[in-house]
């Protein structure tokens, strides 16, 4: 009983703060990208009192490894629909999450996608081929982009899935550096493809930012992002 009562509260919080703070949210995507950074305070708020209300708390260590005003490549483990509220707690400013086209069917949550991010079809490269310029376009203006590079949720019991090569193209398109993000404990808390919550807290870890020079190679990068993840989330493990 109460575990359903505690599922009605979360959800009944997600919608009612969502709804709340919609029009801070929505409104400033229709100035231009730098208007967005005011849609992203309002992401942030929303974050943290979506935290604190749910009783779902999130440790952030190492955000001191940030440098106020850079812009980086965010490349995270994903493991659950809790991972970003945490993320958006993490990252100094503004960024766009690359983010599927099936989050926009979700209600309220589909609104703020189509807002916050930049959407993908994944079965379609021409779609595929424009979500990589508009990244690129969004470094250009100095904003942090967002990156699950295994693509999906992981719903295997490995602690990591394959990591794609998109983001760190980018990279070395770009030049722009990579910090690895790992999350631990959120697939605990809300299991992936299911609709159920648990209070408890959620660690964010902030790796150390890869730098990239021209001529990177795409697959080191990678792997050393994957290294740092991995690491972070055996670590986690061995501790818990």
């Amino acid at each position: 009983m109460m575990s359903f009562l505690y599922k009605i509260w979360v959800l009944l919080v997600f919608t009612v703060f969502m709804l709340l703070f919609l029009p801070g949210i929505l409104i400033p995507a229709f100035f231009g990208p730098r208007a967005v950074a005011v849609t992203y305070f309002f992401m942030k708020a929303w974050s943290w009192v979506f935290s604190k209300l749910t009783f779902i708390h999130y440790e952030i260590v190492g955000r001191e490894r940030i440098p106020k005003g850079s812009a980086f490549i965010y490349v995270a483990n994903h493991t659950s629909f809790l991972d970003l509220p945490g993320i958006a707690l993490t990252i100094r400013g503004q960024f766009r999450p690359l983010a599927k086209k099936e989050l926009l069917k979700i209600p309220v949550f589909g609104w703020v996608t189509k807002a916050t991010c930049v959407v993908v079809d994944r079965n379609d490269s021409e779609s595929r081929k424009k979500s990589i310029g508009f990244l690129k376009k969004i470094l250009g203006f100095g904003i942090s982009i967002l990156i699950f590079p295994e693509g999906t949720q992981n719903r295997t019991n490995n602690l990591l899935q394959p990591f794609k090569d998109g983001a760190f193209r980018i990279a070395v398109d770009t030049q722009q550096s990579i910090m690895p993000l790992a999350v631990l404990g959120a697939k605990r808390l809300m299991p992936p493809g299911k609709l159920d919550f648990k209070p408890g807290k959620i660690k964010i870890v902030v790796g150390e930012p890869i730098r990239v020079q021209p001529g990177s190679d795409i697959q080191i990068l990678k792997e050393e992002a994957r290294a740092q993840i991995e690491r972070i989330l055996l670590q986690g493990a061995a501790n818990s």
